[in-house]
């Protein structure tokens, strides 16, 4: 019970604090630190994401970040041809990482272990390599984005503080999303495939059509993260597809705890405030940031949420 209260209270800690966050800004007027946690939350949107496949379905995509450069050059490319209504780019950006989810699961989905690993990393950089090769959109250079979505006056994408509450409802949505996911009958059958894939199948649950699903739901989830950061960077490029981009993805699940619903919030708030923190002191950063995340995997099983109940039983 006691463990049960620490990991309860740090994470309603962290809740508190996004949503509190706007007020501290401008009553500091530090406006950074609402830019800088804007992107935190549309990241900890897409890690939520790779969570529900990863963490809860036991399917380890190395190419997740593909959803996010098509959610944002869906967003971007109908800018560019003069479609500026929200109510079309959104809806657009979720329908096209639908698709190619749809696409690469149906594929990748065939395989197992580091096979299945390596074709949503190969789908991923044959996203990333299309859209360097987009001349009309950019090209390597990456498009820029001159006016965010419109949402007919409902929501002003341009207001720093108004934009960061959509995020942050976003990111509340989708968790609650998973949360109704996990625990319904469908989450259930997932979770089960995790554990014994086999035994499923025996017993008469069409095993690829549940992981199927949940790799389509859980794409479209990123390619709302993905629509978010381009209007967030009014910019949207290839590099946003990169294979590195997924990693930084499975760091913040790892890291915050795979399999809860609130780890990837927590693993992508510690990692972003981290790389923030120490490229601020050194260029190479990356020599630090590796091995103390490498310390923090290899010793903290169960990444911060489990390292909160180990503290409470303790």
């Amino acid at each position: 019970m006691k463990a049960f209260t620490v990991s309860k209270a740090v994470t309603a800690l962290l809740l508190a604090g996004l949503v509190l966050l706007p007020l501290y800004s401008q009553l500091s007027g530090n406006i950074f630190i609402l830019t800088l946690f804007t992107r935190i939350i549309i990241l900890a949107l897409a890690a939520a994401s790779l969570n529900l496949i990863m963490g809860f379905g036991g399917m380890m995509s190395f190419g997740h970040a593909a959803y996010l450069g098509i959610g944002g050059y869906a967003v971007g490319m109908l800018a560019q041809e003069g479609v500026g209504s929200g109510f079309i780019q959104f809806p657009v950006a979720l329908a096209a990482s639908a698709i190619y989810a749809l696409v690469i699961g149906a594929l990748s989905l065939r395989t197992r272990g580091v096979y299945f690993i390596m074709i949503t990393l190969a789908f991923a950089q044959m996203a990333y390599y299309v859209a360097s090769g987009l001349a009309r959109y950019g090209g390597d250079d990456g498009l820029t984005i001159y006016k965010r979505s419109d949402f007919s006056g409902l929501i002003d994408l341009g207001n720093r503080v108004q934009f960061y509450y959509l995020c942050l409802a976003c990111l509340f949505g989708v968790i609650f999303v998973i949360w109704r996911i996990v625990n319904s009958r469908f989450g259930l059958v997932v979770q089960g495939l995790r554990s014994n894939e086999q035994r499923m199948q025996a017993i008469g649950f069409p095993a690829k059509r549940y992981q199927l699903v949940c790799f389509v739901i859980s794409g479209t989830m990123c390619g709302l993260a993905g629509a978010l950061l381009a209007n967030n960077t009014d910019f949207v490029s290839p590099a946003v597809m990169y294979w590195t981009r997924s990693g930084d993805l499975m760091v913040m699940v790892i890291l915050g705890g795979m399999g809860t619903l609130f780890g990837p919030v927590m693993g992508a708030v510690v990692f972003l405030l981290l790389e923030e923190f120490l490229s601020q002191i050194t260029e190479y950063w990356a020599l630090i940031m590796g091995p103390l995340l490498l310390l923090i995997v290899l010793f903290g099983r169960g990444g911060i949420m489990g390292a909160l109940g180990r503290a409470g039983r303790g």
